[in-house]
This record gives structure tokens, C-alpha cells and sequence, in this order.
């Protein structure tokens, strides 16, 4: 196993949140979580790979999209707790509803409401 990843602090479940944004305009895009296997993939694969809470496996971001984010850079928070991927998204959207990200949408007295549209994608 890679040292760096002896340093992530993982938690019970072996799982560290993991914050992409994207490279060039430092847009947050998504928060997923990630275990050991998903951050050496990211890293061998130069793609972001995640781990799938909700069934239970491994995530290859745009699998099944082609809204793929190919890696730039990882980095680890001061607590070793966190991980950025810093990542090209490739395909438009990295949100799963079309959007290109997953933060579209804004408190605005006292509701939620939609502040970014869908992605015209293809």
C-alpha cells in the first residue's frame, strides 16, 4: 500500500469526504466520499474515482455519463481528515441532474430555490 495513503485519516466506515472542484475556475463541484481503493485509482487512473455509499462499490466519475473529471491534483486538508481532487471536467455536468455542479441551489428567504440551470449537453 502507498505511504501517502497511511496518512488519510479515514473514518469508521474506512471512508474520507473528498471536496472536487475544478481546475481552471475553482468551482466547487461535487462532495463524495472516497475509501483507500478509490483515492490509488484516482491516482493510477488520473480520474477521479470515488466510493459509492449507496451501492456500495467503487465510482469511476462519468462511467455511465461520459461527464468524466480527469485529475490534476489531489490534496489533503490540514487535519488529513479531507481530500480535494482538483480535477478538468470533461462532458459539462457533474452533477447526476445535468448541472454542472451539485451546489445549484441557493437559501433564499427561508426556501431553497434553483439558482443554476441544466447543462445543454451533446
Amino acid at each position: 500500500m502507498a505511504a501517502y495513503l497511511e496518512e488519510i485519516k479515514f473514518n469508521e466506515r474506512g471512508l474520507v469526504p473528498v471536496v472536487t472542484i475544478e481546475a481552471e475556475t475553482s468551482e466547487l463541484l461535487m462532495v463524495a466520499w472516497a475509501n483507500k481503493e478509490a483515492i490509488s485509482a484516482t491516482v493510477e487512473e488520473k480520474r477521479a474515482v470515488y466510493w459509492s455509499r449507496s451501492r456500495s462499490k467503487i465510482w469511476r466519475k462519468g462511467e455511465e455519463s461520459g461527464n468524466v473529471q480527469k485529475l490534476v491534483e489531489i490534496r489533503l486538508d490540514c487535519d488529513n481528515d479531507t481530500v480535494c481532487y482538483i480535477v478538468n471536467q470533461i462532458g459539462g455536468a457533474a452533477c447526476h441532474t445535468g448541472r454542472k455542479s451539485c451546489f445549484f441551489k441557493r437559501l433564499s428567504n427561508d426556501s431553497w430555490t434553483v439558482c443554476r440551470d441544466k447543462k445543454a449537453i451533446g
